[in-house]
């Protein structure tokens, strides 16, 4: 695949937006896993036909992340930052199970029942997604670069949307399994909610493909890169 040297203030530029596009990716992770419990209807075309985890809206976000940066940066640092996501989740695990196990005061807003109840799956939904989390994240950019060198740089939306919907897949159904397996969530609801759960994916997929190609050349423009091309330091 081409590559292209860039100036030192260009390398700057690169590393600063390689940087940003990290921090929205680690955030758009640990929220995902915290907000989760809480579940809401997806109302298409005005029908109630689905039942979905908050924790679904910010995780698309991080398969368009890991494409740009994928198309951008190489395949080498888009696995960083998805190493760099799974140490900042544990990290949060860690900080969210000790806030559990402090006491709260008599006064304190939230009790530990209330915070017990809101985060005390919090471990069990870590694992869980960190298990669906890993496999799906390689597989993408595994997927990702695989189109990209059979399409020679070529047609961007073909390794966008094959990457990411093969890849929304595995992580749908493997994190779904590993939480009916562990009692979280009800095996009756497996087929409704990975039903639910990955058309909303695949439709999300489809459509953050111009976000795809906008962001890409709006990147591209700034560091001085053509078609296809990534950055080297």
């Amino acid at each position: 695949m081409k590559t292209s040297a860039l100036s030192t203030e260009k390398k700057h530029e690169a590393e600063f937006l390689y940087l940003i596009l990290a921090g929205i990716f680690i955030a758009s992770l640990v929220s995902c896993n915290l907000i989760f419990q809480k579940f809401f209807y997806w109302y298409p075309m005005g029908f109630p036909l689905f039942e979905i985890s908050v924790g679904i809206l910010p995780y698309p976000i991080t398969f368009l992340v890991t494409d740009i940066i994928s198309e951008i940066y190489g395949q080498r640092r888009a696995n960083a930052v998805v190493t760099a996501g799974l140490v900042a989740s544990i990290f949060v695990l860690g900080v969210v199970s000790i806030a559990n196990i402090v006491p709260a005061t008599t006064w304190s807003p939230v009790n530990s029942e209330l915070f017990t109840k809101v985060f005390g799956l919090t471990g069990v939904s870590v694992g869980a997604s960190m298990c669906a989390y890993l496999l799906a994240q390689y597989i993408d950019i595994r997927v990702f670069h695989f189109w990209k060198k059979v399409t020679k740089g070529k047609h961007l939306w073909v390794r966008n949307n094959a990457s990411t919907l093969t890849s929304q897949f595995v992580d749908t159904a493997v994190v779904l399994v590993l939480l009916c397996s562990m009692g979280v969530i009800d095996w009756s609801l497996f087929w409704p909610l990975f039903g639910s759960g990955y058309l909303f994916k695949a439709i999300i997929a489809l459509l953050d493909t111009p976000f795809m190609y906008f962001f890409t050349w709006l990147i591209r423009k700034r560091l001085g890169l053509v078609e296809a091309q990534e950055v080297v330091y």
